[in-house]
């Protein structure tokens, strides 16, 4: 259980790295961020508390397999955002009324921790290239690796189990 549980304790850190790469990037390089930013912002952090959560709160093998499992459903919901804002959002004008955007102004996310997850870019605005790369493509390959982490986790617990 050891193992399993460094995973979800790996999975968690990483998502914790990400926003702070994200605020690093938002302060020291003025790359403001926009609604689909902002709103991986919460995914990862989302990943991280579940993950970090359930490694103390859930240490048996039913518990870490069901937080892998929110795990992979969170990164399943991050892909999607991180290749929505990669391929549709980033050619508009504006990310105003998207569900990014109505999903962090109405939890009042935006008034309440600015500093973190304040709306200041418009998409196209905020289509950045980082080595080459535009950053919401960075964040489509963290969450991959972080949903196959998670398979991976959730696999191996699942299948010992199958086997018996």
């Amino acid at each position: 259980m050891y193992r399993e549980r460094l995973l979800l304790s790996v999975i968690g850190a990483t998502s914790l790295v990400a926003v702070f790469i994200a605020l690093i990037s938002q302060y020291q390089f003025d790359m403001q961020p926009c609604a689909w930013c902002v709103f991986q912002r919460f995914i990862y952090l989302a990943i991280s508390t579940v993950c970090i959560v359930g490694v103390f709160i859930f240490p048996t093998r039913l518990g870490i397999a069901l937080v892998a499992g929110c795990s992979l459903a969170l990164t399943l919901g991050g892909i999607t955002a991180a290749w929505y804002q990669a391929q549709v959002a980033s050619n508009s004008f504006s990310c105003a009324q998207t569900l990014a955007d109505q999903f962090v102004t109405r939890l009042g996310l935006d008034e309440s921790m600015p500093w973190l997850f304040g709306i200041y870019a418009s998409c196209m605005d905020a289509r950045v290239k980082v080595f080459g790369i535009e950053y919401a493509y960075w964040s489509l390959f963290l969450y991959v690796v972080l949903g196959a982490i998670s398979t991976a986790l959730l696999r191996r617990l699942t299948w010992t189990d199958l086997k018996k």
